[in-house]
C-alpha cells in the first residue's frame, strides 16, 4: 500500500482552511447523487447542481447525498457554504491523507476514515479515504471514486425493510459504519489464504523470493494496521458524543460496530505475529540447510585429511624408505587408502552424524 501525495507542495505557504486536492485524481469531475427517504417515501436522483439540494433542506426525511470525486474543489467548497461547514473541515475532506478521526461540531458531525479493499492479482491493498457530515436530516459522504460499496445500502433502503427508513440520518452513518468496517473482515480472509500459501511454500521448498513476498505481505499488514487501529478511538468518541445528532438507538447499534473493528485489529496483530514468526522460521531454515551442507563438506573434509597426510608422507623425496622399495608397497597404501574411508564412514554413521 503505497500513498501518494500529490498536489500535497501547492499547500505550502497557504493559510489554514486553503482548499487543494490532495491525493489520487481519479477523475476530474465530481459525480453528486442524492437518495431522500422516510417510512412512507423514496427518491433516488443525480444531482447537476448544488442548487438543488436545498429543497430537501427544510424537509423532514433524511437526504443522503452522495459525492464521488474530491478533484472538482468547487464542488466541496459550495456544499461548505450552503450548509455552513467549517473550511477546516472541507480541507480536512480534499485531503486524502487524513488518519481517521471523529469531530463534534454545534450543527454537524465530521468522521473521516479509510475503506480498504485487496488488488484482484496479489495481496496489495488500496486504501480509499471516506468523509461522513452528517447535519441533521442530512448525510453527505466524500469518496474518491465510485463502486458498489454503498450497493448494500441502497439496497436496504429501496426494500423498505428493516430500521434504516425508519430512523434518522444518525442510523444510516451507523450502517455506512458497519459496512466499511465489516468489508475489513473480507480482507482478512484473504489475509489469511495468503498466509497459509506462504507457510506451504516455507515448510516445502523456500526460496529468497518466499522471503520477498513474506516482507510485502508483512508491509500490507502494517499498512492495513495503521488505517484500521485509530477506528477504536473513533467510534469511542461518537460514543461518548452528547450531540443531539445521535440518539441512544444509535448508540447499540454503533457499539456492535465497535466491536467489530476491534476483532479486525486483533486479527491483524495475530496475523502480523504470524509473518513475523515466519521470517524467523525461513532463517532458520536457511541456517539449517547451510548446516547440512557444511556437515556433508565436513565429512569428505575428514576423509581426505587421513588420506592426504599419507599421501603426503609418501610423497616425500627421502633415499631411504623402506617401503618404497618394498614388492607390496603400493597395493598395502591402496588398501589402507580404501579402509580408512570406509571405517570413519562406518564411525560416522554409528554416532549418528550422517
Amino acid at each position: 500500500m503505497r500513498e501518494s501525495f500529490g498536489n500535497a507542495s501547492k499547500k505550502l505557504g497557504l493559510p489554514p482552511g486553503s482548499l487543494v486536492h490532495v491525493g489520487n485524481v481519479l477523475g476530474t469531475v465530481s459525480r453528486l447523487s442524492l437518495v431522500d427517504y422516510s417510512k412512507d417515501h423514496l427518491e433516488e436522483r443525480q444531482i447537476h447542481s448544488l442548487d438543488e439540494i436545498l429543497e430537501y433542506k427544510d424537509s423532514n426525511t433524511v437526504t443522503w447525498v452522495i459525492i464521488e470525486g474530491l478533484a472538482d474543489v468547487d464542488t466541496i467548497e459550495k456544499i461548505g457554504q450552503l450548509f455552513d461547514v467549517h473550511p477546516l473541515v472541507l480541507e480536512d475532506i480534499l485531503n486524502t491523507h487524513q488518519r481517521p478521526k471523529f469531530e463534534e461540531y454545534d450543527d454537524y458531525l465530521y468522521i473521516v476514515l479509510k475503506s480498504l479493499t485487496k488488488s484482484t492479482d496479489t495481496f496489495e491493498v488500496n486504501a480509499e479515504q471516506i468523509s461522513l457530515l452528517v447535519i441533521k436530516n442530512f448525510l453527505f459522504t466524500f469518496r474518491e471514486q465510485t463502486d458498489d460499496l454503498f450497493t448494500p445500502i441502497l439496497q436496504r433502503i429501496k426494500n423498505s425493510k428493516g430500521h434504516l427508513r425508519d430512523l434518522g440520518s444518525d442510523y444510516l452513518m451507523y450502517a455506512i459504519l458497519d459496512t466499511i468496517v465489516d468489508q475489513n473482515f473480507i480482507l482478512i480472509d484473504a489475509l489469511d489464504e495468503s498466509v497459509t500459501v506462504l507457510e506451504d511454500d516455507l515448510l516445502s521448498e523456500p526460496t529468497h523470493e518466499t522471503l520477498n513476498a513474506i516482507q510485502r505481505l508483512k508491509r500490507e499488514t502494517i499498512s492495513i494496521r495503521r488505517n484500521i487501529s485509530p477506528i477504536r478511538e473513533l467510534l469511542a468518541g461518537i460514543l461518548r458524543s452528547e450531540s443531539p445528532l445521535l440518539t441512544e438507538n444509535t448508540h447499540i447499534y454503533l457499539r456492535d460496530v465497535s466491536d467489530h473493528s476491534i476483532r479486525v485489529l486483533e486479527s491483524v496483530e495475530t496475523y502480523r505475529d504470524i509473518l513475523s514468526s515466519l521470517v524467523e522460521i525461513y532463517m532458520s531454515s536457511v541456517s539449517n540447510k547451510m548446516n547440512e551442507v557444511m556437515k556433508v563438506l565436513t565429512v569428505f573434509a575428514a576423509i581426505f585429511i587421513p588420506l592426504t597426510f599419507l599421501a603426503g608422507i609418501y610423497g616425500m623425496n627421502f633415499e631411504y624408505m623402506p617401503e618404497l622399495k618394498w614388492k607390496w608397497g603400493y597395493p598395502t597404501i591402496w588398501a589402507v587408502f580404501a579402509v580408512i574411508p570406509i571405517v570413519l564412514i562406518i564411525y560416522f554413521k554409528k554416532k549418528k552424524w550422517l
